[in-house]
């Protein structure tokens, strides 16, 4: 069954007193490249905070996994990462997952 669009999942935690400076980090760096490249169809950003971390899941939707190469390069499982992630993030996960959407919600 061929997909109409494919969700790309990564989480990343900081502590919660650099919640609010990573989520300005996220925007100039991460969701900008998401929303530029050819192919993306939009990103979600989701975010808790549970005791002293504040976790961040970023859902982005794309066209097709040539799209998500587009971003990501052709190793596209892999976590794209940024310079200064390092100053904010507790861990560096490797890898993202994908998941081909098979229903929407009505526009």
């Amino acid at each position: 069954m061929p997909s109409s669009m494919i969700a790309r999942f990564w989480r990343g935690v900081t502590l919660k007193s650099k919640a609010d400076e990573y989520f300005h980090y996220l925007e100039k760096t991460g969701l900008n490249d998401y929303r530029s490249t050819e192919g993306n169809r939009g990103v979600h950003v989701f975010h808790r905070i549970e005791n002293d971390r504040a976790e961040f899941l970023l859902v982005s939707l794309w066209e097709s996994y040539d799209a998500i190469k587009r971003f990501a390069g052709p190793n596209y499982e892999r976590a794209v990462y940024y310079p200064e992630d390092k100053k904010f993030l507790l861990e560096i996960e490797p890898n993202v997952e994908h998941y081909e959407i098979l229903a929407q919600p009505n526009p």
